[in-house]
Parts: structure tokens; sequence; C-alpha cells
């Protein structure tokens, strides 16, 4: 009997514990930083996400992606972490009307392993206007709800995506 309740108590701990590790990586909780998604998304937002990878997007749907880093995002430091919208997947048409970094590149539709992301207030997002194709290995995972917004901590947030405010010892960029 002792053995049975040894037992018992060992497996509904360790259950539990396999069942949180299992969600934490599948899912997670993303606290948005700046306003480059207004007005889909604000400034303190939380947002759920589900990890995913580039076949299971559509456009449309809202991506955290990790940044890109090279070019104009070095000079910007960005954040961990970006969220921004699915403009066009593998085998969409190249969406170049104003976006500098895709006129001018030969294919007439997105390459397979890319994705065009774009920010829903254009005049704050650093995204594929700028730095051309996101890529399927940067992909963290698409949104698929939004939670409620936490009460501040004092401790550090999980940023989203840069801001464009750019600091007296940074260099600055044009477009």
């Amino acid at each position: 009997m002792r053995a049975a309740a040894t037992a018992v108590l060992w497996t509904v701990p360790t259950a539990c514990l396999i069942s949180v590790a299992l969600i934490r990586s599948r899912y997670l909780v993303v606290t948005v930083e700046g306003s480059s998604m207004l007005p889909t998304l604000a400034n303190g937002d939380r947002v759920l996400v589900q990890r995913t990878r580039l076949a299971a997007i559509s456009a449309g749907r809202l991506v955290v992606t990790e940044p890109p880093t090279s070019g104009r995002w070095g000079a910007i430091r960005p954040s961990r972490w970006l969220i921004k919208r699915a403009a066009a997947v593998p085998g969409d048409p190249l969406p170049r009307a104003g976006a500098p970094a895709l006129r001018d590149l030969p294919e007439k539709r997105v390459p397979q392993g890319r994705l065009v992301l774009l920010g829903d207030n254009p005049e704050e997002s650093l995204d594929s206007r700028f730095c051309g194709y996101f890529r399927d290995e940067q992909i963290i995972g698409v949104v698929i709800r939004r939670l409620p917004r936490a009460e501040p901590h004092p401790g550090p947030a999980v940023t989203a995506w840069p801001s464009l405010a750019i600091r007296k010892s940074e260099t600055s960029w044009t477009m």
C-alpha cells in the first residue's frame, strides 16, 4: 500500500511538469513594445503565440519573428523579437508597391523559405519594406489571440519589435 501511495505522489507531479514543459515548448506569451502595429496592437498589449513554421502561415496572419541582423537593423539595435503581419508567403505575388527593398528583386513571386512581413503602421515600422525577405528560420510563431493586459511589473518585458526612435549614440537611416 505504501509503495502505491509513493508511486502516485511521484507520478502526478511528474505528469504535471511534463505537461507544462510541452505547453511551454508550443506556446509563449509576448508583450508588445512600440507602435509599429497600431491600431491592431498597442504598446503593452500581450498576445499568445503558437510556435510554428513558415508552411503553416498564411497571408494576413500576425507573425512573431527574430529581427534581421544586418543592414539598417544593425544600426538601431532591434529588440529580441518583432511582431508583423504576413503580407506575402511563398508563391504569392511579390508586393513591390511602397517597399524599396523589394522593388528591384528579379522574382515575381515570393520564393520558397521566404516571407514578406509588414507593420500595420508603416510610418513606425521597420519591416520587409526596408530589409527585404524574412527567412523561414527566423520565424518564432503566429499570434493566436490577444491576452488581458498585465499590470506593470519591475522586471524586464519580452520585447516584440523595435521602436524607430533613434538615440543620440545610434546612426540614423533614411528611406
